[in-house]
């Protein structure tokens, strides 16, 4: 649920072409000329919550003494260039960059290096750098490069003149490392040609950071839950309780000079009595699976470290940043009907409920409109270059169609599902069939435009990139029938300027991911948390019944995308995709929310095994979090001047610490009962 803001930063990433990552771990990669093409209980002291929050804000304090700041002499060494190498070839390298040197021993024509991202799809070779011919023997032409590191990629080296095909191979770079790209004749034979890579300068261990982050949270989970373990247990409660009142007697006696009339007041023991959350309606797992949510969505917006997997993904495919927004929006839906039914059984009328609706919706779009156009990132705005699209904007208008529609239909829980546990075994679906016949219809409409619409220049039913995507042969076509209908209805400078496709696809048309067109998609997976919460509701109580029913929605959603996708992240009918906001994208995370929430229902509203702190707190109060941090996102202390500013554990340790501040903000509002509601 990232808010793409056009800020200088993503200007600059935007003008980035990464592609080529990781380490292989080899010293060379040798081909011959042309070779094959590429392939217990709840319980817990009084103010558990106030330790847990202060051990995850420790957790960043440690995280960032671990982590950073300081300077990578790693970089600087891999960044030092061979003393054969001509000083106006030396080349800085940035984050996710590696230093490529190229040495040429034929004495024939000039050579042109191509590469091309193993992630980016039926894409154009682009080319990396001319090689001169070799001036003598024995000492070959040298050129350099900086090559990305975030993928694997594909290098074929071609005669600059004919265009023909001198060798091709894949390799994985590391950051940082320093390599040679060796061009020499083969000993078998004046016409061979042999191209090999060789390691200068191993890599850095750039995932080293994320490792360490994730084994600091891991050791505070353990820890904590080997704390709760304990206090779970009579004889540990009782010890403590006896090691208290023991200092406590004490104490109270030395104060009054050892008086044995205040003694013998003290009477009987100290109890430790169990904390329990109040009862309440609410249903802590929805909370907590927002708060979820929230908290990756927080932390991948302030930049996740600057990893690749914490970014969006350039087209077709997942990554860690492209689950929480269809996930905020699930749980939404879940949270529209088990509000607007306990509000319904209050006595509120359906006008009055209505006007709430509408009054939100317009709040969610008229904030959303102000926090992805910001003045002080970009100068002062002309309202004809104001971006309409964007998250809180697409929240709001799901939210106004599935509330609507809800409350169109609304029936009350039968008593007998509610208190008696009897209820048909389809109650949730047969209830429903109204509302089911409105948003198949819409998936139509969008199946419909998405295939059948035409684009000028474009093939129907194009789901690309566009850009050098596809050979190339359409690109201007980026996000087919979804891209157009924004461009021709909104206009391309109220879109978002950098979409994620320019990065590995070079698109120069805008695109915005918040478009018209996915909004469709974006109510079906509302309305699939919807029926969650139906059956959460009609299935009160009746544990088994409520897990059978998340069980089955999230198989049969995940088959409905195995036949769509083809298990392929690109061959499939329809690929997964956020950019498209594709069905098979939101049948994929449909599923793994019901598998969520089959794992948080029974752990935190069942048995009360955990309480799902700390994500409770900021699922709480999901409104201010979010628009909290777009708004002070460049504020102290969430943001501060780097050491290093290529350095993934700097960015990394900021991040930690920014996004474990909003919990704790989050905490202390949920102690004082503050909460916004729009």
């Amino acid at each position: 649920m990232t808010s793409a803001r056009p800020s200088a930063s993503e200007k600059r990433r935007a003008r980035e072409r990464g592609g080529c990552g990781g380490d292989d771990g080899g010293a060379a990669a040798r081909l011959e000329q042309r070779p094959r093409a590429a392939t217990g209980s709840m319980s817990a002291l009084p103010g558990a919550g106030r330790v847990l929050a202060a051990l995850l804000l420790a957790a960043s304090v440690l995280s960032a003494s671990l982590l950073a700041p300081g300077g990578s002499p790693e970089r600087d060494s891999a960044a030092a260039q061979p003393r054969d190498l001509d000083q106006k070839k030396h080349i800085e390298l940035k984050m996710d960059q590696a230093l490529l040197l190229i040495h040429n021993e034929l004495p024939g024509p000039s050579l042109t290096l191509y590469w091309t991202s193993e992630r980016c799809y039926h894409c154009l070779p682009q080319i990396l750098v001319n090689v001169s011919q070799s001036g003598k023997p024995g000492k070959p032409s040298t050129a350099a490069v900086a090559v990305s590191t975030q993928h694997g990629c594909i290098l074929q080296l071609n005669y600059t003149v004919e265009e023909k095909e001198v060798c091709r191979m894949e390799y994985k770079f590391g950051e940082f490392g320093n390599y040679s790209f060796l061009i020499k004749r083969g000993h078998n034979g004046a016409s061979e040609i042999t191209c090999d890579i060789v390691i200068n300068v191993h890599p850095v261990d750039s995932n080293l950071p994320v490792t360490i982050a994730f084994l600091i949270g891991l050791t505070l989970i353990i820890a904590v839950s080997f704390l709760r373990f304990l206090l779970s247990l009579d004889d540990f409660n009782n010890w403590i309780s006896k090691a208290i009142n023991s200092r406590e007697t004490d104490r109270l006696i030395n104060s009054e000079l050892g008086s044995p009339s205040r003694a013998g007041s003290l009477g009987g023991d100290i109890q430790l009595e169990a904390w329990r959350p109040p009862a309440a309606a609410r249903l802590r797992c929805v909370d907590t699976f927002r708060g979820i949510s929230l908290i990756i969505m927080v932390f991948v917006n302030y930049g996740g470290g600057k990893y690749w997997y914490f970014k969006h993904s350039s087209w077709n495919g997942l990554t860690v940043a492209d689950l929480v927004f269809p996930w905020f929006v699930f749980i939404m839906g879940s949270s529209i009907f088990l509000s607007m039914t306990s509000m319904l059984q209050r006595g509120c009328s359906k006008l009055k409920l209505m006007w709430k609706i509408t009054w939100r919706t317009f709040l969610l779009i008229c904030i959303g409109i102000i926090v992805v156009n910001p003045n002080y990132c970009l100068g002062p705005l002309s309202w004809d270059k104001v971006r309409i699209p964007g998250v809180l904007q697409r929240l709001g208008v799901t939210y106004f169609v599935v509330a609507v529609l809800e409350l169109s239909f609304a029936k009350p829980v039968p008593d007998s599902c509610a208190l008696e546990g009897h209820c048909s075994s389809l109650r949730d679906l047969v209830s429903s069939w109204p509302q089911w016949l409105f948003i198949l219809t819409l998936e139509s409409i969008w199946l419909g435009v998405t295939f059948f619409l035409p684009v000028p220049g474009c093939p129907v039913g194009y789901l690309g990139p566009g850009g050098i995507g596809d050979g190339g042969k359409y690109p201007n076509c980026t996000g087919g029938a979804a891209g157009y209908i924004d461009r021709l209805l909104l206009g391309d400078e109220h879109l978002y300027q950098h979409p994620s496709s320019a990065v590995l696809y070079h698109t120069e048309v805008t695109y915005d991911p918040e478009g018209i067109l996915g909004t469709i998609n974006s109510i079906v997976m509302a309305f699939l948390g919807v029926q969650a919460g139906k059956i959460l509701l009609y299935y009160k109580d009746q544990t088994k019944d409520i897990l059978i029913r998340f069980t089955a929605w999230c198989c049969v959603l995940g088959l409905i995308s195995v036949a769509l996708t083809e298990v392929s992240g690109n061959e499939g009918f329809i690929p997964v995709n956020k950019n498209l906001w594709s069905i098979s994208y939101v049948t994929t995370l449909s599923s793994f929310a019901f598998f969520i929430l089959l794992v948080l229902y029974p752990v935190v509203d069942v048995k009360g095994i955990w309480t799902g702190a700390p994500f409770f707190y900021p699922g709480m109060n999901s409104i201010l979090v979010y628009v909290g941090h777009e708004v002070f996102e460049n504020y102290f202390p969430f943001q501060w001047k780097l050491e290093d500013n290529q350095s993934h554990r700097e960015h990394l340790t900021q991040n930690i610490v920014a996004t474990a501040l909003w919990v704790l903000i989050a905490y202390i509002l949920y102690k004082k009962k503050v909460f916004w509601k729009i």
